[in-house]
């Protein structure tokens, strides 16, 4: 099978490799269609996760069964499938303590293109079947489900660290489409108002639809400093931290209020400390807690958050601004996120119906 990866830190191709086989427990699929995530960009060219030979990229996709493993009870070769970007070993210790994205070591529930080849290939494989696939509503289209991989549980997952409540003031930063979707959280968790941090139209454009209901630049001066100016001095209840870098946690600390919760769920592809600001986080004492979490994986949480689309609750489509038929554009389309134009949030190929 041909299967477009990352020769080393840098460089990327398409390459032959042997199909994958299929244990007792799991499925090989062919993608319906996939999507780019910055995550990609992170591994490729920063080398955020190391040096990788060889690999085949991708976490976020939508696919048909082609095989399965004999003990597999739920799916069968043929059925659309939702694929989750993170597939953890439901048997592990690491799951049954309810953190199964740490399946095998911290972060090891997520495997495509981590220490596993991923799914921009014309087939690939998924650990325990029935417990990280899940059916594709037919009322969802293999473009819309491909924002189901990682973005929705993604963006979700942050609203869920920050532990939003009903009449909060929450501030997002960055409003990618991981930060859109948690705008989208927020907001069906029930904040009463919502300050988004970007500088791109279409990305305000799509944010306001979700319901965000201030914006700040922060081409205009300090995110706190605007926040606190919007907020008459008492900052947020909740910071959700959806891009930036490791210096955002500053901000995302004197934003808050004390016994505020910050929820990041930004994949810090590069520097080696997290910066703390010692006075705004109370001297240690101001009850300001940080939570950083990989989101969960497996096969509840897609049919929960595909019920959510499939029941018209939350519509994923204005995330796919640009759209591209068939495996010719791969590349231009991982390029095109390197990139980041002005008209992007994100980039999504599709390969079939």
């Amino acid at each position: 099978m041909k299967g477009y990866a990352m020769l080393k830190i840098g460089e990327s191709g398409w390459i032959e490799k042997e199909r994958p086989s299929c244990g007792p427990m799991d499925a090989v699929c062919r993608p319906l269609a996939v999507a780019i995530c910055t995550s990609d960009v992170h591994t490729l060219w920063e080398g955020a996760i190391g040096e990788r030979h060889n690999m085949i990229l991708g976490h976020e996709c939508c696919a048909e069964v082609v095989e399965v493993g004999f003990l597999v009870k739920d799916f069968k070769p043929g059925d659309r499938v939702l694929v989750p970007a993170i597939t953890p070993d439901w048997n592990s210790l690491e799951a049954q303590a309810g953190y199964s994205m740490h399946s095998g070591g911290m972060l090891s529930g997520w495997k495509f293109s981590n220490f596993k080849d991923g799914v921009f290939s014309e087939f690939f494989h998924v650990n325990d079947a029935d417990g990280n696939l899940a059916h594709l509503p037919a009322n969802i289209s293999p473009v819309d489900a491909c924002m189901l991989s990682d973005m929705v549980p993604t963006g979700f997952h942050g609203v869920e660290l920050a532990d939003v409540q009903f009449g909060d003031t929450v501030l997002v930063i960055g409003i990618g489409p991981v930060g859109l979707m948690s705008v989208a959280g927020a907001n069906m968790r029930g904040a009463s108002r919502i300050i988004a941090v970007g500088t791109r139209p279409v990305c305000i454009q799509a944010a306001e639809g979700y319901g965000a209901t201030d914006f700040i630049s922060y081409k205009n001066g300090s995110i706190e400093d605007q926040v606190l100016a919007m907020t008459s001095g008492k900052g947020v209840d909740e910071v959700i931290i959806a891009g930036g870098d490791c210096e955002t946690f500053v901000s995302a600390i004197k934003c808050l209020k004390p016994g505020g919760k910050v929820g990041n769920v930004n994949y810090l592809g590069n520097g080696t400390y997290v910066t703390i600001p010692r006075v705004e986080w109370g001297v240690g004492m101001g009850h300001k807690q940080i939570n950083g979490g990989l989101m969960p994986g497996g096969r509840l949480r897609m049919e929960k958050l595909s019920s959510l689309v499939s029941a018209g609750r939350l519509n994923v489509h204005p995330l796919c601004s640009h759209i591209f038929e068939g495996w010719d554009h791969l590349e231009e389309a991982l390029f095109l996120m390197r990139d980041k134009p002005s008209d992007l949030i994100k980039p999504v190929v599709k390969l079939s119906d």
